[in-house]
């Protein structure tokens, strides 16, 4: 039988994160298994070129902690169904989303990854890609996409 003890599940406060929440914490309940919360700040040093120095890592250290802020309402708003879990730990970092989500499965020992698809189209898709499609190709664990608009 497998063995499903951490899973991580990304969040970004948005509507879409609302709404797969319930799917992964199911799932954790099944296994009882913890859930590793994380939310990741896209890594603003490529903007150092177009924004002078000072100014680029005051905002990127204002969007951190303004993501660790959110990571906080965001636990108090979900706490009844956080509780039913055997327990859970949120992760804040910086960086690009994909990545960092791949080294937290690694570093965390996760299992398995749960997360929404937003389903970017067209030129947006294009210029930002999926960062759900880049982990289904990278990950060394399992991933379950749960799509918002069909829930």
């Amino acid at each position: 039988m497998v063995k499903i003890k951490k899973i991580l599940v990304p969040v970004d406060f948005s509507e879409s994160t609302a709404k797969i929440l319930p799917y992964a914490l199911s799932v954790a309940r099944q296994y009882a298994a913890e859930v590793i919360l994380l939310n990741v700040v896209r890594d603003l040093t490529s903007w150092e070129t177009w924004v002078p120095h000072p100014s680029i890592e005051e905002f990127a250290n204002q969007a951190l902690s303004g993501a660790e802020k959110a990571m906080e309402s965001f636990c108090e708003e979900n706490s009844e169904e956080l509780k039913a879990c055997a327990s859970y730990e949120k992760k804040v970092v910086a960086g690009d989303p994909a990545a960092e989500i791949i080294e937290t499965v690694k570093s965390e020992n996760a299992d398995m990854i749960i997360m929404g698809t937003h389903g970017r189209k067209g030129l947006e898709h294009t210029i930002f890609g999926s960062v759900a499609e880049n982990v289904l190709r990278k990950s060394p664990v399992p991933v379950m996409t749960v799509n918002p608009h069909k829930v």
